[in-house]
């Protein structure tokens, strides 16, 4: 039997099969709040949209600026039960927030440098720099901390925020 024949009516049969498979989207990016706290969440970009929104501008190494855009971690974390104003005291002091990265990169924030009382600290939890979403290699989701000094914190490809309570 030829096959070379039957060769292009079987790419076309598994091409056919398939499509539906190659057609369908990918899956909405989602960045998980989970850990010791009320309300563990999974947030989209949509999800993220509808809360109050914030920018933060940083220097471009050329001069220029950046524009980043998204939502306060502050206010993600205050969604998802977390303890801030008068709940932040004694042992809940201990609490900090580990941000981890699609690449294994992890950080930590204590909830006392977030804390309006406290520390007063603005972490965004971005989703658009210069008006447009996050490229591949910095988002969907990333971690803009304009006061650091450097940028080691700035978690770029976000993907979790575990709340870690060390006193219980």
């Amino acid at each position: 039997m030829n096959y070379t024949r039957l060769l292009p009516a079987l790419v076309l049969a598994t091409a056919v099969a398939f499509a539906p498979v190659w057609a369908q989207a990918p899956p909405a990016a989602v960045l998980a709040v989970q850990g010791d706290i009320a309300s563990p969440l999974s947030l989209t970009a949509d999800d993220l949209a509808k809360m109050p929104r914030e920018t933060v501008s940083l220097p471009a190494p050329d001069g220029t600026k950046i524009v980043y855009e998204g939502v306060t971690l502050l206010a993600v974390l205050q969604k998802a039960g977390a303890p801030f104003g008068k709940q932040l005291r004694g042992k809940v002091l201990s609490t900090y927030v580990l941000a981890k990265a699609m690449d294994g990169y992890q950080v930590v924030f204590t909830l006392g440098e977030l804390d309006p009382e406290f520390g007063n600290e603005t972490i965004l939890v971005a989703d658009k720099r210069d008006g447009k979403p996050l490229g591949d290699k910095q988002g969907p989701f990333r971690l803009v901390c304009p006061n650091d000094h450097e940028g080691a914190r700035s978690v770029r490809m976000l993907e979790t925020l575990e709340i870690v309570r060390l006193a219980k």
